[in-house]
């Protein structure tokens, strides 16, 4: 079993309008809700594809009750760790041409007692041998310290499992440090993390390397047009995927990639 770590989740309202203009009133052409955070979305393509999973979250408010809803809808295994603040809720406008404008809420500030409770529910299932993997994924909210994912992978290696990273910024240097068997940046991400331009395949496997150097064991590297990169101690592999059609949208590409790869195995 896979199981995702989301501290961040979130109700993704998604809006589409032919033009969005400043100023004036528009009618929407079409609009939906999904669960959202990046870990969520891992388990959501789990589910999907058939494996098991178990998504740990934080839940609060009236977001929270909806986004609880959704993925049980979704068959997705939820364990929940209620927070005195209200799940955040974010927005997407969509227009025809492909312009998506984003309006995204921070997040509830969780108190040092709820950030425990969250670590200690995302191990437990690896306590009685049930979990082979911990991804903790995404953001990370007011109150909740950039050294998480470092805790969160040290408690998970003593707990005899893998650990897996997907996040960015501070918490993703940070973790480092505790040697996650898997960080997945994408490639704005990994240039920030490396302090790097990154123009070619070359660069970005250098990059990867540097993040290899500083305690990740393997860098899984999502490119867009440009595919995928895994660099690990047996060396550097790309993968290509042919697109089926025209590309309508990349949301939840990475986190898609990451559920595929852990799914497989976690390793290339």
């Amino acid at each position: 079993m896979i199981v995702t770590v989301t501290a961040n989740p979130s109700l993704d309202r998604t809006i589409a309008v032919e033009v969005l203009r400043r100023g004036e009133v528009h009618r929407a052409s079409s609009d939906r809700v999904d669960p959202g955070g990046k870990g969520v979305n891992v388990s959501r393509a789990l589910v999907a594809n058939g494996h098991a999973t178990r998504a740990v979250l934080t839940t609060g408010g009236h977001a929270g009750s909806e986004l609880l809803d959704l993925l049980g809808e979704a068959g997705v295994h939820v364990e929940e760790v209620p927070v005195s603040q209200g799940v955040r809720s974010n927005l997407t406008i969509a227009e025809a041409d492909g312009t998506v404008t984003k309006l995204n809420e921070s997040g509830p500030a969780l108190r040092p007692e709820e950030v425990e409770e969250l670590l200690t529910a995302a191990i437990a299932p690896t306590l009685d041998r049930r979990a082979s993997w911990i991804a903790g994924c995404g953001s990370l909210p007011p109150g909740v310290g950039p050294d998480f994912y470092a805790v969160l992978v040290e408690r998970t290696h003593q707990a005899g499992a893998r650990a897996a990273v997907d996040t960015s910024g501070p918490a993703l240097a940070a973790s480092l440090r505790a040697r996650p068997d898997l960080v997945k940046p994408n490639r704005d991400e990994l240039a920030e993390a490396a302090h790097a331009a990154i123009t070619t395949l070359g660069d970005a496997v250098e990059a990867a390397e540097a993040l290899r150097s500083q305690g990740a064991q393997a860098v899984l590297v999502s490119l867009g047009a440009d595919g995928a990169i895994l660099v690990d101690a047996d060396g550097v592999h790309h993968a290509e995927a042919p697109l089926a059609g025209p590309v309508a949208s990349t949301v939840g590409a990475g986190d898609a990639s990451l559920a595929g790869f852990l799914a497989a195995g976690g390793a290339g």
